[in-house]
């Protein structure tokens, strides 16, 4: 048992994987933990330093046992709360069940997975990043989620002011659309799905999951040293406003 090991659960995805594979560059060993066993050990399989673990999340008793897997890879300095996914796209859409089960995986999970490792990262002064979203900062559909990711983010601010006097940094990142294979449903739909989002975010184009992955390697890291609590926006200039909103109010063509 030796070295330095990050934890990222939801890897089996898109941005799971490329978060591993960024913070791969700065940590010995990479846990991988997903529910999708298939999936996971194809994500694992071209890398040695990736190690698999199968676990639920919502449930506290295989969060237990994937934070046992992990400490016998080495010293556990990241979390990264990445497991996620949205149902119901409206409140008209939203049942008991879907509203539970969203809050049970977006929110709930993240406080399973950090109360089932916080003594790791006490030990080693450690760097938690909760994937939230822009939709926890705005309005944009999917409100069972939405409700989740907000919390999430209040929840990264709660666990760095309380666990900040043992060195235990909190942070989030907020992504805007980012192209995955969650996505490609609505592309099967709606070819034009990515060049329609574009319109509305400043730089002109979605997120890729290298820019969510190297945003949280930067705040897992020791550039974010005097970083704690904050929930960081890669959204391509989502939330900072809409040109075409702008042009309106203005009437500028600058816009």
């Amino acid at each position: 048992m030796s070295g330095t090991v990050a934890i990222v659960t939801g890897a089996a995805g898109d941005i799971g994987l490329a978060i591993a594979q960024r913070l791969s560059q700065d940590h010995d060993h990479i846990v991988m933990v997903d529910i999708a066993e298939g999936p996971l050990s194809a994500a694992c399989a071209a890398n040695p330093n990736f190690h698999p673990v199968r676990c639920d999340v919502t449930l506290a008793s295989d969060c237990e046992a994937m934070a046992a897997a992990a400490r016998q890879h080495g010293r556990i300095t990241t979390l990264v709360n990445n497991a996620g996914a949205a149902r119901a796209v409206s409140l008209g859409d939203t049942t008991p069940e879907i509203f539970r089960a969203d809050t049970a995986l977006n929110l709930e999970a993240a406080w399973l997975t950090f109360r089932a490792l916080e003594a790791d990262l006490k030990a080693c002064r450690g760097a938690v990043v909760n994937v939230a979203s822009v939709n926890g900062m705005g309005v944009f559909g999917h409100p069972a989620y939405s409700a989740a990711k907000a919390g999430l983010i209040h929840l990264t601010k709660l666990i760095a002011v309380e666990y900040g006097k043992y060195g235990i940094r909190s942070n989030a990142v907020a992504p805007g659309t980012v192209r995955t294979q969650a996505w490609e449903a609505r592309a099967a739909a709606n070819p034009n799905v990515f060049e329609e989002a574009k319109r509305w975010y400043p730089l002109q184009r979605v997120v890729d999951p290298a820019d969510v992955a190297n945003a949280i390697a930067f705040l897992a890291g020791p550039l974010a040293g005097a970083i704690s609590g904050v929930c960081l926006p890669v959204d391509c200039g989502l939330t900072a406003g809409q040109a075409e909103l702008a042009r309106t109010f203005s009437q500028s063509d600058n816009y």
